[in-house]
């Protein structure tokens, strides 16, 4: 809404950062996730969001872990090619379909299982237990 003030507007690395800070005035344990990439397709390879990057060097200066789950999902989408994909969506780039969010929220698992130290292994449920780790390439 225009209030006729001032507004002041950071960067994304900035509210990252806030976030952060939050969460451990809180007494959380922060863990920074990428965004999720859209289904655009560069030939036979799923576009990169710049994001990542910048949540990546939030994550590192503020000594938190990070998981690039653009990446993971990434990876997913080209091993299982445009055809395959395309019903984990449900609008033309952007929103997944439940078939998507379930994909998306197994990358999820297999990035924390791939951090070094993962504070959320215990509480991983029998079929999250069954996913396996991601390791950067």
């Amino acid at each position: 809404m225009i209030h006729g003030k001032q507004e002041t507007v950071h960067s994304y690395g900035w509210y990252l950062r806030q976030m952060i800070e939050q969460a451990r005035h809180d007494g959380a344990t922060p863990i920074v996730l990428s965004l999720i990439p859209r289904k655009i397709w560069d030939g036979n390879h799923i576009h990169r969001e710049s994001y990542v990057d910048w949540a990546r060097q939030a994550a590192q200066e503020e000594h938190a872990p990070f998981v690039n789950l653009n990446e993971i999902i990434a990876e997913q989408y080209e091993q299982m090619g445009p055809a395959a994909v395309e019903p984990m969506f449900a609008d033309p780039h952007t929103h997944t379909s439940l078939a998507g969010a379930q994909l998306n929220a197994k990358c999820v698992v297999a990035g924390l299982k791939g951090l070094k130290h993962d504070p959320l292994k215990k509480y991983l449920s029998a079929e999250a237990r069954g996913v396996n780790a991601w390791h950067a390439r």
